[in-house]
């Protein structure tokens, strides 16, 4: 239904160099999504405070996220209106992160670090999601590993309200995904307006649930929920930072295009990052199940986080360097056209010269 409204609201993402699909494609996905959250929720009718709360901001960040779609708003306007949604659930909730749990034997209380704490993590998943946005389906099948490893983590029956909430998310980002993925109608795109509240009601979810005792979901374990997201966004701004480069600024140096550099199609990549993603959950459950304190699954989760950041950042040191050897080759062999042309250019006209020159003279 909004497909035939993206020209009108100028919601077209067209191929160029770091976006190397085919033809242009609409960017309501994400509208769409919400519009079924919202949905679901006014059907349901029994969410309370903090839910109404935080999904009155999501849609203040969809919003956000369709002018960004529209018009490529700046960073700073994008962090400053996401603080602000953030600021609104702490300050009219209470909710924030208050504790990062046992870690060696001591409960790790943040005091007055809560809140600008909170709004770090907030904004960081967020962002992750909407980086993650770089192949069909890797956004919305991320989000759906991390819903699937909150239950696996958590006590289900003590989170009915939060649950639900995840539950709207899913169900209306299952015919996206299948638009998305070529299987249903023609293809549409997420758009910053779905990888942004995407990001956003994941990780309130996430603070939700980690800060009530009786769901048995750690802050440790929230972390090996959305792994995957959080890792590639560290590596990534780690690199640029590096550089000297802004960490916001986009480029092609996303796990997705190392994976497609390395000579994997776009179905592959996404295949090995769903599987990667399961993994990485799966692991997080081990160590948790496995009764050892959070103090060793937190080095764990920093070990493993310290392992992929270097791993994947040599991998596209590699990359990028065979790019500039290729592109290298590539200049000096149009160098050397040029010089030959050069060189037979007067070569061939001298020829012709001496040809029609006794012609002329007759």
């Amino acid at each position: 239904m909004l497909r035939r409204y993206a020209l009108s609201l100028g919601l077209i993402d067209h191929p160029s160099q770091r976006k190397r699909h085919v033809g242009d494609v609409p960017l309501v996905g994400g509208l769409a999504i919400f519009m079924g959250v919202i949905a679901g929720a006014a059907c349901y009718g029994q969410f309370h405070w903090f839910a109404k709360i935080v999904i009155d901001t999501a849609a203040l960040l969809t919003l956000l996220g369709a002018l960004d779609d529209r018009f490529d708003l700046s960073v700073r306007d994008r962090l400053l209106i996401q603080a602000l949604a953030i600021l609104i659930v702490i300050a009219s909730t209470g909710v924030y992160i208050r504790t990062l749990g046992h870690i060696f034997g001591y409960e790790v209380t943040l005091g007055w670090l809560g809140p600008p704490l909170t709004v770090i993590a907030v904004i960081g998943l967020v962002n992750a999601f909407n980086m993650m946005d770089g192949i069909d389906g890797l956004a919305g099948s991320l989000e759906l590993v991390s819903i699937a490893a909150i239950a696996l983590f958590a006590n289900v029956s003590a989170l009915h309200e939060v649950i639900m909430l995840l539950a709207l998310l899913a169900t209306a980002s299952l015919p996206y995904l299948a638009t998305n993925l070529g299987l249903m109608g023609r293809k549409i795109f997420l758009g910053d307006a779905g990888s942004i509240p995407i990001g956003y009601l994941l990780a309130w979810a996430l603070i939700r649930t980690s800060q009530m005792p009786q769901t048995h979901l750690s802050p440790v374990n929230v972390l090996w929920c959305v792994a995957l997201p959080v890792f590639d966004t560290l590596a990534v701004m780690s690199r640029r930072m590096s550089q000297g480069k802004s960490p916001f600024k986009p480029d092609r140096g996303h796990i997705h295009h190392i994976l497609m550099g390395a000579g994997l199609g776009p179905r592959t990549s996404l295949v090995a990052l769903i599987a990667l993603a399961i993994g990485f959950a799966l692991l997080g459950s081990f160590i948790s199940h496995a009764d050892l304190s959070a103090g060793l699954n937190l080095a764990t989760f920093l070990f493993v986080t310290g392992v992929y950041v270097a791993t994947v950042t040599q991998i596209w040191k590699r990359q990028e360097a065979a790019r500039v050897r290729e592109r290298s080759i590539a200049q000096r062999a149009t160098k050397t056209r040029l010089v030959a042309s050069k060189i037979t250019r007067p070569f061939g006209m001298h020829m012709f010269a001496s040809r029609v020159r006794p012609r002329l003279k007759l």
